[in-house]
């Protein structure tokens, strides 16, 4: 069978169509934005920036660090507009101090598409004015949640979500998850996404809208993309992957990190924030959990949930030590299948493998 004959669908938010259905998972501090964001555009893909730590190594960033921020996020969306003429979005995370600055700002920059978690957006389409064509998509990881956004965004705002991300527990950074239920099968991504489109088909067929879900958390093929699309997801989104590649904004040492770690690297940490997190684990983090780290002042205030006055290290400070290649300060978010990764692409090389990977897949269900 000639391979190129199947192709892999299309991803269709609203009257925005994705060639490729890949969205590129938005990776702070500094790990994505306009250079890796503008790649996958160019591919085809969805490429999305990070907001989170924008602008935190910039000079007076810790006297002003919300119009330093927000003015390196304009610049940002300009540079990556500049370098594509694909789709380009932004993660915002709900958590951040400035959620609704980063919002607001995106929107008037005219912003593909805003993905939203760490939190429920539930104000987030107060933001939308006449003629705005943003795409609002948040990202969960329950039907309930799903259930609550909609209910909350249609009676308030009249507004349907244009899409939802659906992040299992195997992502890497910060999860939505409980320990105990990180790896129990109940919580399953294969689980979330058909209790997810059930929880949306009420709405698709009462308000005559598709409400595309979108499936996350350690996708890591060709193979995985096709399975869960098998399961009715639209598309996938998918982080870990992309950091190994030419055109990642991180330093060449943190995507090394991921090609020479091993699976026994892997490890959730308690983060400062609250929430459990999937990191490699280094030096830093043997350090944390001898106590050698001591407490700070916080230099920020970027994160509503962060217990900073107890916490033993700033987290943004140790992501952007690891982003700029200073591991040995440095906290290494990763996904569960970060081991897998065995060498550097460019983002191209990178697509096309997971298309062939995919093309293959269907090849063999013929």
């Amino acid at each position: 069978m000639d391979l190129n004959i199947k192709k892999i669908p299309t991803l269709s938010i609203g009257d925005m169509v994705v060639k490729v259905p890949i969205i590129q998972g938005g990776m702070g501090i500094g790990i994505s934005l306009s250079s890796l964001a503008s790649a996958v555009a160019n591919a085809g893909g969805i490429g999305v920036m990070s907001v989170a730590g924008m602008g935190l190594d910039k000079p007076g960033y810790k006297s002003n660090p919300i119009e330093i921020g927000l003015t390196v996020l304009r610049d940002e969306i300009r540079k990556a507009k500049k370098l594509t003429k694909g789709i380009i979005g932004v993660n915002i995370m709900v958590a951040l101090s400035n959620f609704d600055d980063m919002v607001k700002t995106s929107i008037e920059e005219g912003i593909d598409v805003i993905f939203a978690g760490a939190g429920l957006p539930l104000d987030m389409p107060k933001h939308m004015t006449e003629g705005t064509k943003t795409k609002l998509v948040p990202i969960i990881s329950s039907a309930r949640a799903a259930g609550i956004i909609l209910k909350k965004w249609i009676s308030k705002y009249n507004y349907i979500p244009d899409a939802f991300v659906v992040e299992g527990p195997m992502a890497g950074g910060h999860l939505g998850f409980k320990n105990e239920h990180i790896y129990d099968n109940d919580f399953s991504l294969e689980k979330l996404i058909p209790e997810v489109i059930n929880e949306v088909s009420i709405y698709e067929e009462k308000y005559g809208k598709s409400i595309p879900v979108i499936a996350a958390g350690g996708i890591y093929s060709g193979a995985d993309i096709h399975k869960y699309m098998s399961l009715g997801a639209a598309g996938v989104q998918m982080g870990t992957r992309f950091v190994a590649t030419h055109e990642c904004d991180a330093a060449l040492e943190y995507k090394m990190a991921y090609i020479n770690c091993k699976e026994e690297d892997i490890v959730i940490i308690k983060s400062p924030v609250g929430l459990p997190g999937r990191a490699i684990r280094n030096s830093f983090i043997q350090d944390y959990e001898k106590g050698m780290k001591h407490p700070f002042n916080c230099p920020f205030l970027c994160i509503k949930t962060c217990d900073y006055k107890d916490s033993p290290y700033c987290i943004s400070v140790a992501l952007m030590n690891a982003k700029k290649g200073n591991l040995k300060n440095g906290l290494i978010f990763a996904g569960q299948n970060a081991h897998r990764v065995s060498k550097l692409l460019s983002v191209h090389e990178l697509i096309e493998s997971l298309l062939d990977e995919y093309r293959k897949t269907i090849s063999e269900f013929a």
